[in-house]
């Protein structure tokens, strides 16, 4: 039985690549379940999905603690511990409803998006062709859901302004893009910090995609010696075999 587990987990049959994605699947429709949630009172039905969505996350973390090899280094992950906290924001509603604001941090489940890149670029040939777009994209994603998802949890409780996780979600998107428009501001100093946050990184994180879109780092341009593909825009050799490249620039005859 362990060994049928750790195929699934780890290994590279197209059943287990399935099986992966579904992981995907589950951790959005986590995600949707949260936003969706938000805009309505937490009722008895809604704290019953809570407690299925964590039992399902908590086995989810104990089997691939069971199946990891160096259990120190898992338990030092950044995303172990954002499973840690998505267990308990799914149970916090059965300890008592003090704990309903931790629901929101289920969008650090979002982290495990990065896990699945090795197998994007493997599987689909769009990916590995806009591979900097794609790797901007989802950075810019995973820190705006999960920047939202933290505004949301700190202001819902305190700031009428934020009243659900579109307000969130708005407030964020503005400061990110620098319009800031005035009308949602955070309260408390969690809530200032947070915006400083998203103002610092969020701002980098969104140049860095419009820099990629615009002005991509490497250029394709594909080696007739050795076939390697991505160069630097102002290569003249390629740097794995030395052979003399031509790649077309504007103005370029």
């Amino acid at each position: 039985m362990l060994e049928r587990i750790r195929s699934l987990y780890q290994g590279d049959s197209p059943e287990a690549h399935r099986f992966r994605y579904g992981l995907l699947v589950f951790d959005v429709v986590t995600i949707l379940f949260v936003i969706v949630t938000s805009f309505f009172p937490h009722t008895r039905p809604v704290e019953i999905a809570d407690a299925v969505f964590g039992v399902l996350i908590l086995t989810d973390l104990a089997l691939r603690l069971r199946l990891e090899t160096n259990r120190t280094r898992f338990l030092l992950r950044f995303s172990t511990w954002a499973d840690i906290v998505a267990v308990a924001s799914f149970l916090a509603p059965i300890a008592g409803e003090g704990f309903g604001f931790l629901r929101i941090l289920r969008t650090l489940r979002l982290l495990h998006t990065y896990e699945l890149l090795m197998r994007l670029r493997n599987d689909f040939r769009f990916f590995r062709e806009n591979e900097d777009v794609m790797l901007a994209c989802v950075n810019l994603g995973v820190f705006l859901f999960v920047m939202t998802g933290l505004i949301y949890a700190s202001q819902a409780p305190v700031n009428p302004d934020s009243g659900n996780y579109a307000d969130a979600l708005y407030f964020t998107v503005t400061t990110l893009t620098t319009t800031g428009f005035g009308d949602i501001t955070p309260i408390g100093t969690w809530g200032r910090m947070l915006a400083v946050g998203v103002m610092i990184f969020g701002v980098s994180l969104f140049l860095r995609l419009v820099q990629v879109l615009i002005r991509p780092s490497k250029v394709r341009q594909e080696c007739q010696n050795c076939g390697l593909v991505l160069h630097d825009t102002d290569a003249v050799h390629c740097k794995h075999c030395g052979e003399v490249i031509r790649i077309r620039t504007e103005g370029a005859a």
